[in-house]
């Protein structure tokens, strides 16, 4: 369904990556008049959102995000249920880290994880063997973990909000912003010249958004695009069906640095993806997509990684099987911002939620609820009944103080 330019929409959401898209489909849900731009194709490769696989988890060293995910996964089932099938496969999720490691052991209580003592024998999982554990450090075992699969999830709060009314629109690059003089209508303009008229709007484009923004307002807004790649490894032979989710292997972390993630061996049989948390800064509309080599790289300090911690597991000598490129979106803090964009001009009608810092796509269905709910309601009921207070995702952090929310643990 093509939205016509004389339309009038209750929310207009600039930017179809899984916030966007989790925004639409809660406002649609509520029978708002909604229509979804992006600047690309769906579904593109060039942003955040892609890919085969993302990570659940509720161990987090702060405590205002396992709130928030424990929400998103009653959401993700919701939606799931919805839509008729799954994209999320649960798995247990592990922590490895410094036993006096301060974001560590924050992380393990604020997450609810169970330390796994070494020699329990038969108390610990099969899959504990995998890992030699370094002297000092210890490891830490969860229940709420699992594995997304990002661009089918992307595309399911699509589906879902076009069954629910909404109107979506590709190859629809947004270039301003504005009210409409004299009038309380927000005026949605494209590069093409297009205008879209909405009551509301939503902005979610993370790597583009310190662009809009500074175009729109002229307010240097505090989100930094940068390069990082998902490496996929090849698992060593007689050692492919340990590392899977059929087996049980989880999802994993280790704190430190590098701090590494992982998946377990899932889309590609075989491999597993094991990659480093962060990457160089970059701009989105000029990447050097071809980093990740050397030795202050994104891939060396992943292989010296795995042969200590995972030895004899996976194949390091001819580097990661696979290298995909992607972006992360990050404030100083790596803490989101979901905020109204306030100032004369727009108060409560412009909203934005932005700088997910390459941990925020488990917690999409959440954020997209509430940024929705700031749209049309002017407040968000959700963080309330999460248990989350919004001034942890203020602008206004960096106001003064350029390292907003950063603690040292």
């Amino acid at each position: 369904m093509a939205a016509l330019p004389s339309e009038q929409f209750d929310v207009i959401v600039v930017g179809a990556g899984i916030m966007g898209s989790c925004a639409a489909h809660a406002a649609a849900s509520r029978g708002a008049r909604v229509l979804l731009l992006e600047r690309f194709d769906l579904l593109h490769h060039r942003g955040s959102s892609h890919g085969e696989s993302r990570t659940i988890r509720a161990t987090y060293p702060q405590p205002h995000y396992p709130p928030l995910v424990r929400l998103s996964r009653r959401l993700w089932d919701e939606a799931q249920r919805d839509a008729g099938y799954s994209v999320l496969t649960p798995t247990p999720h592990v922590d490895l880290g410094p036993k006096d490691d301060p974001a560590f052991v924050a992380a393990v209580a604020n997450g609810g994880a169970t330390e796994l003592a070494a020699g329990e024998g038969g108390a610990r999982p099969k899959w504990a063997e995998v890992f030699r554990v370094p002297e000092g450090w210890t490891m830490a075992s969860s229940e709420l973990g699992g594995v997304m699969k990002a661009t089918k999830a992307v595309a399911m709060f699509q589906a879902l909000a076009v069954k629910m009314g909404a109107v979506v629109r590709d190859r629809a690059e947004v270039v301003d912003v504005a009210r409409k003089q004299g009038e309380g209508t927000i005026v949605v303009r494209t590069s093409s010249g297009e205008e879209f008229h909405g009551t509301k709007c939503i902005i979610t484009i993370g790597a583009w958004t310190s662009k809009l923004v500074k175009s729109v307002t002229g307010i240097d807004f505090p989100v930094q695009p940068l390069h990082v790649l998902i490496c996929y490894w090849k698992v060593k032979p007689g050692h492919e069906n340990e590392l899977t989710t059929e087996a049980g292997f989880p999802t994993f972390a280790s704190y430190g640095d590098p701090y590494i993630y992982s998946t377990p061996s899932m889309e590609y049989p075989g491999l597993i993806k094991i990659a480093r948390h962060g990457g160089p800064p970059c701009d989105p509309d000029s990447r050097d997509w071809a980093i990740g080599s050397g030795e202050g790289g994104l891939v060396d300090p992943v292989a010296r990684w795995i042969d200590e911690v995972m030895p004899g597991m996976v194949d390091t000598a001819g580097g990661p099987v696979l290298r995909q490129p992607c972006m992360y979106s990050m404030t100083p803090d790596e803490d989101f911002v979901i905020d109204f964009l306030g100032g004369e001009e727009f108060g409560m009608d412009v909203v934005v939620g932005a700088g997910f810092s390459g941990h925020g796509f488990k917690m999409g269905p959440a954020v997209g609820k509430i940024l929705a709910e700031m749209a049309l309601d002017g407040e968000a009921r959700t963080t309330a009944e999460a248990g989350v207070e919004l001034r942890h995702f203020r602008i206004g952090r960096f106001e003064g103080n350029l390292m907003g929310n950063a603690r040292s643990f």
